[in-house]
C-alpha cells in the first residue's frame, strides 16, 4: 500500500510571455500530484487560476485526453461558446476532439481545479486562435507550424 501523499505547497508562476504564442496568460499556481505519486501513464495537477488569468492558449490535443474537476471558485470555459464552471463541475476532452479550450478566471477570487491528462511522449496540439500547430516528437522537442505547414519555430525545452 502506498502511504498517504504530502503534497508540497503550490508553486506560483507569475506568468510570462510564450516564445511563440505571445503575451502572458497571467499568474497561476500549481502542485504536481501525479509524479509525486510515481504515476507514469497520466498526469494530475492541482491548479489555481488567479483572478484575471487564463489557463492556457485555446488548444486541443490529437493524442492526449484531458479531464478537469472544479474544486473552488469559478472559471469560464472558453470553447466555441463560453460556459461558467462552478465547484463540482466536470469537463473532459477526449484525444483528437476539437474544439480548442481554455479557462479564464473573470472573478475576483481564485479558481481551483484538478486537471488530469495522458502523458504521451509525442502529440500534436492545435492552437486555433493563433493558426498554429505544435508537434511534440518527444517530451523535449517542439516544432510550431502555420496553416501552410511552414515551420514558425523549433526548439528543445
Amino acid at each position: 500500500m502506498m502511504p498517504k501523499l504530502s503534497p508540497p505547497p503550490p508553486i506560483r508562476d507569475p506568468g510570462s510571455a510564450h516564445p511563440v504564442l505571445g503575451p502572458s496568460l497571467g499568474p497561476y499556481s500549481y502542485t504536481v500530484l501525479g509524479e509525486l505519486a510515481g504515476l507514469t501513464q497520466f498526469g494530475v495537477h492541482l491548479e489555481i487560476l488567479h483572478p484575471g488569468s487564463r489557463s492556457s492558449h485555446r488548444h486541443w490535443h490529437e493524442a492526449e485526453d484531458e479531464f478537469l474537476y472544479m474544486l473552488a471558485g469559478e472559471a469560464v470555459l472558453i470553447e466555441e461558446d463560453e460556459t461558467t464552471l462552478h465547484p463540482g463541475d466536470t469537463v473532459a476532452w477526449p484525444a483528437n476532439a476539437p474544439p480548442g479550450h481554455c479557462l479564464e478566471n473573470r472573478s475576483q477570487r481564485d479558481a481551483t481545479y484538478l486537471i488530469a491528462g495522458s502523458r504521451r511522449m509525442a502529440d500534436t496540439v492545435h492552437y486555433p486562435d493563433a493558426g498554429l500547430t505544435l508537434t511534440i516528437t518527444d517530451r523535449n522537442h517542439r516544432r510550431f507550424t502555420d496553416a501552410q505547414g511552414k515551420t514558425v519555430a523549433e526548439y528543445d525545452r
